[in-house]
């Protein structure tokens, strides 16, 4: 048998221990799945750590479609919205421990529309007229939000750490105006004239079409390889 000297000790020691920090630091900078739930509705994404400092993520959410009976600017409308998003973003890590800030860029499919109740009974006012409209008739009006948003946020979670489960939580929003558009037919009709009609548009826009902000706020559990 042959002893092993104790330079050979020694430089299989340091190779040991080579190896221990290498396995260390491909663990502490890998990636990580998860899901979260909130706003907007369920998101799965992948999150990798490019070091203690910075990370990459991209994930993606829906709420389904969303329907209920609303009044807006005296309007009685069937809604449906729906909000629809993957997004990209960097993490940037200020202290040690899990608080990060965001940013990044999300790819938005996120609209409301409004389908009008008219049943021929209920008088409505339309820019000082008020008018009986029939079941037939209609005044519909979509917001929708533009395709491709800047997103700012804060957060906890995807931070460097050993493999296992972990909590992530993020609030933040993506920011951008949405456009309001209507669709009528009751120009032409009980004295209707296309004045009244822009003037209950830009009424209806005044009431919902100020919206700038697209939210998140969600928490979750990932789990890093």
């Amino acid at each position: 048998m042959v002893t092993p000297t104790p330079h050979l000790r020694s430089l299989v020691l340091h190779i040991a221990l080579a190896g221990v920090a290498g396995l260390s630091c491909t663990s502490a900078y890998a990636g990580e799945s998860y899901v979260s739930v909130g706003v907007p509705g369920v998101l799965v994404g992948y999150a990798y750590s490019v070091n203690e400092q910075l990370g990459l993520r991209a994930d993606a959410g829906t709420t389904g479609s969303i329907k209920k009976t609303d009044t807006a600017s005296g309007l009685s409308f069937d809604a449906t919205a729906k909000y629809n998003r993957v997004g990209i973003f960097g993490d940037y890590y200020p202290f040690s421990g899990g608080f990060r800030l965001t940013g990044g860029l999300t790819v938005n499919d996120a609209s409301l529309k409004l389908k009008s109740r008219f049943d021929g009974v209920a008088a409505v006012t339309v820019n000082g007229k008020t008018v009986t409209p029939a079941s037939s008739d209609y005044f519909n009006a979509s917001l929708k939000f533009p395709s491709v948003l800047p997103y700012i946020g804060v957060g906890w979670g995807h931070q460097t750490r050993p493999a296992g489960l972990g909590l992530v939580a993020d609030m933040g929003v993506s920011i951008g105006k949405a456009k309001l558009r209507t669709d009528t037919n009751l120009v032409g009709q009980y004295g209707v004239v296309q004045a009244d009609v822009d003037a209950k548009t830009t009424e209806l826009d005044n009431a919902i079409g100020k919206i700038t902000l697209l939210p998140q706020a969600s928490v979750g559990l990932s789990y890093r390889y």
